[in-house]
């Protein structure tokens, strides 16, 4: 299955558009396991088991994982994702972005070494950039266009005079995304759900692609909003999938022995809501 196919089918069995971002924080882990990087994989694991069948998507990030030398639990804790819920894909978010030899092996990095369905990356050094990971038959790539950071504002929402049009820096990476670098049907975009207004237009220019939506939950992005800017379906069927992210509040919606239950229960509050504001 291609990662479009495992992210459509893993909609319909779990009836979600929710991905759980896995962000570890050793600082904020239960008291018995409070500061230990050890515990990092046994951690994420608990939490992969109580929401495997609440999600669309597994999303790790990548640095809370380096920071702590926890690679090695990366790896191990993707192999358990596989084995838990296997239909549920698997986004390494690690927003590279380099070109030739260097882009190669961080491709490699994402698709072999940690076995990601897909991959989030920088767009900022052109299309040279992308191909790398286009060669890999079936997986995926989700492309930085407007992100929730305020900081966003500096590049993304800059118009280009020299393209026609004049479409401000996001919108272009949208057009090019639908159009001319999505050569092999897999690349998506990453759009905060904390700009529902700008999700809108991005969904405009990008009518088909899937979108990669963090923001909700902590960062305070509205979940309905967020639903209705960027789902797109044709007779009750999914036509350009979302991909809604919530990181922090379903990590750490407990600080006792009872955090993955707490995980599970809001989980699956936001999913519910999220499904709720299809209206179909």
């Amino acid at each position: 299955m291609t990662f479009l196919d495992m992210l459509r089918a893993a909609e319909r069995q779990n009836d979600s558009m929710l991905c759980v971002g896995l962000d570890p924080e050793p600082a904020k882990f239960p008291a018995a396991m409070k500061g230990d990087a050890t515990k990092i994989y046994d951690f994420c694991a608990a939490i992969v088991e109580a929401t495997a069948d609440l999600v669309i998507a597994w999303k790790p990030q990548i640095a809370y994982f380096a920071a702590h030398r926890a690679e090695d639990q990366l790896e191990k804790l993707v192999a358990h994702m596989r084995r838990v819920s296997p239909q549920v894909p698997v986004i390494l978010d690690a927003k590279r972005g380099d070109i030739g030899s260097t882009a190669e092996q961080y491709a490699k990095e994402a698709f072999e070494r940690y076995g990601a369905d897909a991959v989030t990356l920088s767009p900022f050094m052109g299309f040279d950039s992308i191909q790398p990971y286009l060669k890999y038959h079936g997986k995926g790539a989700f492309l930085l266009c407007r992100t929730s950071n305020p900081g966003g504002d500096d590049l993304q929402a800059q118009r280009l005079a020299s393209v026609p049009g004049e479409p401000l820096l996001y919108e272009h990476i949208a057009r090019l995304t639908q159009g001319p670098w999505n050569t092999n049907g897999q690349l998506g975009l990453v759009v905060g759900a904390t700009y529902p207004a700008e999700i809108e237009r991005v969904r405009a220019v990008a009518p088909t692609v899937p979108l990669l939506i963090p923001g909700v939950g902590a960062q305070g992005g509205d979940a309905a909003a967020t639903v209705k800017a960027g789902w797109r379906a044709s007779g009750g069927e999914t036509t350009a999938p979302i991909v809604v992210n919530s990181s922090r509040a379903v990590l750490y919606a407990s600080q006792g022995a009872d955090y993955a239950a707490a995980a599970r229960q809001v989980a699956r509050q936001t999913r519910d809501q999220l499904q709720a504001a299809r209206g179909v």
